[in-house]
């Protein structure tokens, strides 16, 4: 399990969400069998989105965000509900690339920088709210910072990282995201930018053994921060059998009738849990006969 905390200066200009997400990390590691690089990427992603969804207002609500930057890596995908659990998939888990300059990992040359981060926010509306922007570095926290800037026009500021033992093990990730409230003014700005001078990566402080509380009293040291919410977190899939019973029936009697002439079962697997669904033919026939029923290409 993770752990996530909200706060809010006792002056009202900033708020601070913090996480570690190292439980998180560790089980998209063993569901995906990710390289070290694709692992710290997927894990940055996977606190972002975290992070952010746990900032959504009803309980339904739920985001994605998408990064397809033109890395070997591939496309990225990591959706959160409200409660701020991730699920996550990358669509080539193993990658192998040299250190970059600083001797870190290259999650940049992993994801690539000619791309896009795409946000989508699902709020039970007719159509899910999505925006979208050019990509910055490929690091994804600068990425998610120039989302909020650009599509949202809020003031923030986003860190995330994710430490890789040798053996592959996550060894911490976390991360955090700073935004000012209206009326914040220069002075909060300053101070804050102080405050980040001289504090230590996410992921140290989380392997150092601080809690998202002290992270966030380290990041807005001068600003008195007070809880307005912590919660335990964990990588969680929502897949079910009736899920997938439901994309099967969306395909249309055409296609259920291809796979049947095709296949005496199907397996269906979940890209975020990698949990295999197994459909014998009689069951495809039942849903079928069930699509005939409704007209073609009903659910």
């Amino acid at each position: 399990m993770g752990n996530l905390i909200h706060t809010i200066a006792s002056d009202g200009s900033c708020i601070c969400v913090a996480a570690d997400t190292t439980d998180i990390v560790a089980a998209a590691e063993q569901y995906h069998k990710t390289s070290a690089v694709v692992t710290a990427a997927l894990g940055r992603l996977l606190t972002a989105a975290s992070i952010m969804g746990s900032q959504m207002k009803n309980q339904q609500d739920s985001v994605t965000l998408r990064l397809a930057g033109g890395g070997p890596a591939g496309t990225l995908i990591a959706v959160s509900d409200s409660q701020g659990n991730p699920r996550g998939y990358v669509e080539n888990p193993i990658v192998e690339l040299p250190l970059n300059p600083q001797g870190k990992l290259d999650v940049a040359g992993a994801v690539g920088k000619n791309g896009t981060l795409s946000v989508i926010r699902d709020v039970g509306g007719k159509e899910p709210a999505s925006g979208y922007v050019p990509l910055i570095s490929g690091e994804i926290a600068e990425d998610i910072t120039s989302y909020f800037a650009v599509s949202e026009q809020i003031p923030t500021v986003c860190a995330l990282g994710v430490l890789v033992n040798p053996d592959l093990t996550v060894r911490a990730a976390g991360g955090y995201l700073i935004q000012l409230l209206p009326g914040a003014g220069e002075g909060t700005i300053d101070r804050i930018e102080r405050n980040l001078q001289g504090v230590l990566p996410v992921s140290t402080m989380v392997d150092q053994g601080m809690t998202p509380m002290e992270i966030a009293q380290t990041v807005l040291a001068g600003f008195d921060p007070q809880v307005l919410e912590e919660r335990r977190i964990s990588y969680r899939c929502n897949c079910s059998r009736q899920r997938v019973q439901r994309a099967l029936l969306s395909l249309g009697r055409q296609e259920l009738e291809s796979l049947l002439e095709k296949e005496r079962e199907v397996q269906v697997e979940c890209h975020f849990c990698d949990k295999k669904y197994l459909f014998s033919a009689s069951e495809l026939r039942a849903l079928l006969e069930h699509v005939e029923q409704k007209g073609e290409g009903a659910v």
